[in-house]
């Protein structure tokens, strides 16, 4: 399979335009196949082209890709109109127009409630006007010239409106897989993280690798000053952030996924895969790799780290500094999600005040204390337990591309008090005697005291983000499955306020938050 050498009209007033040949029906499917990874609900994507020359074929591949079942029978919707698929996330509805001849026939058909929220494939679109939309993806098929009974068919995608920088990077990922020799691996999606982020593992004899599409984050509405929230919380913007950090991280002799291809400017990795193997199982946290974690955090902390790392030639990553103004925009979620969810009624101007005021006051001292780099998401989804490795190296780490300079007690609090997995409170305690003795042992001067109270105030702060966040991901997002994991976020977060200098922050959350939180004791 290879780009055309047809004129391709990239970027111009219709939309952005990738046209490539595909040699017979498997290079078809695998073109259909690519495409899943980039399509999701409220999608229309329209398939144009005389009879016979594939539009039935790249749907029929593209819905098995989907719903992850290549055996699933697809017949041709020629006679029935319409065929309706159930995914997990989202319906899929594939449509033959051909037999219509105008839009009223099909809006008499239900095509406005079947096709809302759906994935919608639509043969012979201009049928119905369906072809006029200004959003979607067109996949156009054509027979080369002069080669009527040629397998061959010009494949030209053209994605208009919101689409035309997801073809481009639908594009970049197809590039790169064809040029790192990955583009005929057997491909399977990952269960992502909460992040706008996409996997795949790739599989083909011998050996595996990781897809990673991560494009630059657009910005979001200004917040303050001009400014969106990612960029107050100094949010990874590109994927060179994470490119630096794995490189910065394997220096030291951590283990992190080796780079195996990039495309930096478009935001797509194929990086090692690093496993299944995990630092927990069924019955909760392995005592054994969570010990190699913290003893981890200790030998990171100990180091005197740079504040900028290198990606590649004549490019760099300046690591932010996790200031206040970050630290306390993170706490601003749990009023602006948390509280107005569970109380159904905004945080009144004057309650609200003394929030920032009291958090104010708890974060200086951390923003003014012990600095390293703080990887930001240190917790059992991004540890990996590589057995075969030794010393420090057995534990494989990633999702680390929002690293910040800040307080050490972060980090530490991110894995001993984890979001997703109960740590019992006496292997919590254990490890973080365990910390504080081997940060003694390398520096006399270690202040316990001090730590210990940013580590209650790291945690408080963490855990109020997280509740905003988990709620946001259900109410906005519609990833109502974040919020199971509310109580225990609640735990830790009266625990971490009985500390003394959380003390007005405790009244502040027994005050505002009745029945929510109930007395902190």
């Amino acid at each position: 399979m290879h780009d055309a050498t047809l004129p391709q009209m990239q970027a111009q007033e219709h939309g952005f335009t990738w046209t490539l040949v595909a040699k017979g029906e498997e290079q078809t499917n695998r073109l259909a196949r690519h495409l899943a990874s980039f399509v999701g609900p409220g999608d229309l994507v329209t398939l144009s082209g005389g009879l016979g020359v594939g539009k039935t074929t790249f749907a029929r591949g593209l819905i098995r890709a989907i719903l992850r079942d290549p055996e699933i029978e697809v017949p041709s919707p020629t006679f029935t109109l319409l065929q309706a698929y159930e995914h997990d996330l989202f319906a899929i509805i594939h449509a033959d127009l051909f037999r219509l001849q105008s839009r009223a026939e099909l809006e008499a058909l239900g095509w406005e409630e079947m096709s809302q929220d759906a994935l919608v494939l639509v043969e012979w679109p201009e049928r119905a006007g369906v072809d006029t939309a200004t959003e979607r993806l067109d996949v156009t098929f054509a027979l080369p010239p002069a080669a009527a009974a040629s397998e061959e068919r010009i494949v030209t995608f053209t994605g208009s409106g919101a689409w035309q920088a997801r073809l481009r990077l639908a594009k970049a990922a197809f590039d790169l897989l064809e040029a790192r020799g990955w583009s005929e691996a057997k491909r399977d999606f990952i269960q992502g993280d909460a992040s706008t982020r996409a996997y795949e593992r790739l599989s083909r004899p011998g050996e595996s690798a990781i897809l990673m599409i991560s494009p630059p984050r657009p910005d979001g509405p200004p917040l303050k000053d001009g400014r969106p929230y990612s960029a107050i919380a100094k949010l990874a913007e590109r994927v060179d952030a994470f490119v630096a950090m794995a490189q910065g991280l394997a220096e030291l002799g951590y283990s992190t996924p080796k780079i195996l291809g990039r495309d930096l400017d478009d935001g797509v990795l194929i990086i090692e895969d690093l496993g299944h193997e995990g630092v927990i199982d069924a019955k909760g946290p392995i005592a054994e790799r969570y010990g190699l974690a913290t003893a981890l955090l200790a030998d990171l902390h100990r180091r005197d780290l740079p504040q900028a790392l290198p990606i590649e030639a004549s490019r760099e990553h300046e690591i932010p500094r996790y200031d206040l103004e970050a630290l306390l925009v993170e706490v601003d979620l749990l009023v602006d999600w948390y509280v107005p969810h569970v109380l159904r009624s905004p945080v009144p101007a004057s309650a609200r005040a003394d929030f920032a005021r009291h958090w104010r006051a708890a974060l200086v001292p951390i923003v003014t204390g012990s600095r390293t780099w703080t990887l930001r998401d240190f917790h059992s989804p991004n540890l990996h337990w590589l057995p075969q490795r030794e010393g420090l190296a057995k534990l494989g780490l990633i999702d680390f591309q929002d690293t910040v300079i800040g307080h050490p007690a972060y980090d530490l609090a991110s894995l001993l008090q984890d979001a997703r997995v109960d740590i019992p409170p006496e292997l919590e305690l254990k490890l973080l005697a365990a910390y504080t003795h081997a940060r003694k042992l390398a520096d006399p001067t270690f202040d316990l005291a001090s730590f210990a109270a940013a580590y209650a105030t790291l945690g408080a702060q963490r855990a109020t983000k997280i509740l905003g966040i988990f709620t946001r991901l259900d109410r906005r997002d519609g990833k109502p499955q974040y919020l199971a994991h509310i109580p225990r976020l609640k735990k830790y977060l009266m625990r971490n306020l009985t500390h003394p200098v959380l003390h007005d922050l405790k009244l502040w959350y027994e005050t505002n938050l009745p029945g929510v939180f109930g007395a902190v004791k």
